[in-house]
């Protein structure tokens, strides 16, 4: 398949929809230089986005964390989303909005005087984790931990605070894993690079407090999935020592699903019943 930047198709710019391979930013984009972008990851299902408005309120709120004025109200991101999908002729697609700060006068760490531009792409793309919905994904731990809220606004969708996730998987890619878990600032275990983690004891399900991290949409669907089955849920701080004592163990992201997780570290997991149940059942869901 050709990179990203060459292909056919059509991509929301601005309002306008703008031939694939002419979707270009000026180099002295701030975003470029000081990471001043926020996006969404969405997928679409038969034709229709998986809680697209959703998404775009985040979109926004994420803006505002990073003191950029959006140009766009939500029903105008939602149309853009649904227009570009449209143009894109596919079903089941993944659809990629992004905020960021443009060229303009300033060039330094302020941008206030910089146009605030909207994007959005849509491509196929298939299972994020390949043959690992089957079989479990085999998990690494990154060196690097999930920072304070005091030091960055953890709760935005922000591209910068994607640096210390590409860095663990590229760690983690070349040990052979799938992916990498996080700890957090004080040592609780938080997430993988993109997808929130959800553990299985005793029939009961774990899933880390979103205090330092995003609380995924798809976590907070698949929460109340849970819960909406009867089976009860802990959203709790989790030591690393207590990784031994879990049965089963998924990942859960816009992009990854519903993941099943076979190994992290020297921890093994196996693809148990509710597991599979839950992943079956999304899958259910997003094409219902």
């Amino acid at each position: 398949m050709a990179g990203y930047e060459d292909r056919d198709g059509l991509i929301w710019m601005d309002g306008e929809m703008v031939e694939w391979r002419d979707a270009k930013v000026h180099i002295l984009s701030h975003a470029m230089h000081y990471a001043s972008s926020v996006f969404e990851g969405e997928r679409a299902y038969n034709g229709k986005i998986f809680k697209s408005r959703a998404h775009s309120e985040r979109l926004i709120a994420s803006a505002e964390a990073l003191d950029m004025p959006m140009p766009y109200t939500v029903d105008q991101i939602e149309e853009a989303k649904e227009a570009t999908l449209k143009a894109s002729g596919l079903q089941d697609a993944y659809v990629r909005a992004i905020v960021w700060r443009g060229s303009g006068e300033d060039m330094g760490v302020a941008s206030a005087r910089n146009p605030v531009r909207m994007a959005v792409a849509v491509w196929g793309w298939g299972a994020y984790y390949g043959d690992a919905k089957m079989k479990g994904a085999k998990l690494d731990i990154a060196e690097w931990k999930r920072p304070s809220p005091e030091t960055i606004p953890v709760h935005a969708k922000a591209a910068g605070l994607y640096m210390i996730c590409t860095i663990s998987k590229h760690k983690a890619e070349a040990k052979g894993c799938s992916d990498a878990l996080f700890m957090d600032h004080r040592g609780y275990v938080a997430e993988a690079t993109g997808a929130n983690i959800f553990f299985v004891k005793d029939g009961e399900v774990h899933t880390p407090t979103p205090d330092c991290f995003l609380n995924g949409i798809t976590r907070q669907t698949v929460i109340q999935m849970l819960k909406d089955q009867g089976i009860t849920v802990h959203e709790r701080h989790i030591m690393p020592e207590e990784l031994d004592s879990f049965e089963q163990c998924w990942l859960t992201g816009t992009a990854a699903e519903v993941t099943p997780v076979g190994e992290i570290g020297p921890h093994k997991f196996e693809v148990g019943e509710l597991t599979q149940q839950i992943a079956k059942a999304y899958e259910e869901l997003v094409r219902s």
